[in-house]
């Protein structure tokens, strides 16, 4: 709000003249809540796809999916004990803690500054931080993205979220839908193939102690078909809507909390990335 005072771009994009007078914070503040619960971020998305210069552009067989990490707006000072045990801090309310011997899960603890974000670390070797995950849909056309959403950061996250995007967005014909190896799972490929997708999912070539590969659910019948490296080369572009939004966007750290406001910010930030390319896109050859 301080920056519409002066900041004669700002002015412009939201329609006020260079002398009238700045609306009021809690304009914001109360349109805020209606925003969220008339879901205007998706629709906004929505809107911006079913252009028909831009629905021309999409794919509508061909699809990949993948999660990232959003670090939530909260300290892992604030991850205490769900029954208030705790042991007593130093003095100040952000006073030193040790946490070294302590066990904690997300079925003991809570953060007390935003209760639904959950720690979550998705690799071996890195830190675990309180976080939520933000899933993606892209088209492997030109590698737009058509729907997201943010969800609770869990082991399963990804594939529920994977399956409500596909069950968002596909229609009667078949489609693929092209993954990195974290969605080679017997019972998620199971549930692509009921819904008549394909999964062009990498396969887990992780070598067992025994020195036997783990097995996957991704058949020969699948990855013997051209279409399937295909997929997995395009796959790899929705890591370029991730970094823009981590980066540009600034949702490497979210400064919201609460899911339901992570989910609106993500979104919107998925509609800027597709308005950002579909210029370029749109003065190509047709």
């Amino acid at each position: 709000m301080e920056r519409l005072e002066f900041d004669l771009l700002f002015r412009w994009f939201v329609g006020l003249g260079v002398d009238d007078p700045v609306w009021n914070h809690s304009v914001f503040s109360k349109n805020r809540d209606r925003l969220l619960e008339g879901e205007i971020a998706a629709k906004f998305l929505a809107a911006v796809l079913a252009q028909p210069r831009v629905k021309r552009l999409l794919s509508s067989e061909h699809f990949s999916v993948d999660g990232t990490l959003i670090e939530a707006w909260a300290s892992i000072k604030s991850f205490r004990r769900r029954d208030g045990g705790d042991e007593g801090g130093g003095p100040g309310r952000n006073a030193e803690r040790n946490f070294h011997g302590e066990r904690r899960t997300n079925d003991t603890h809570q953060s007390t500054t935003d209760p639904e974000a959950r720690l979550y670390k998705k690799g071996e070797g890195q830190p675990a931080r309180l976080c939520y995950i933000g899933h993606a849909l892209m088209e492997n056309r030109h590698g737009l993205a058509v729907v997201g959403e943010v969800s609770q950061a869990t082991g399963t996250a990804e594939r529920e979220a994977a399956l409500r995007l596909v069950d968002a967005r596909r229609g009667r014909r078949r489609i693929t839908l092209g993954a990195d190896k974290a969605y080679d799972v017997r019972q998620f490929v199971g549930d692509l193939r009921t819904r008549q997708v394909t999964p062009h999912i990498a396969i887990d070539g992780h070598v067992r102690k025994s020195g036997r590969p783990r097995a996957t659910a991704i058949a020969g019948r699948t990855t013997r078909h051209a279409g399937y490296a295909v997929s997995q080369r395009c796959r790899k572009r929705i890591e370029e809507v991730f970094g823009w939004i981590k980066s540009s966007a600034g949702l490497a750290k979210i400064k919201l909390r609460g899911r339901r406001r992570v989910d609106a910010a993500f979104t919107l930030a998925l509609a800027a990335y597709d308005l950002i390319r579909l210029p370029k896109l749109l003065s190509g050859p047709p």
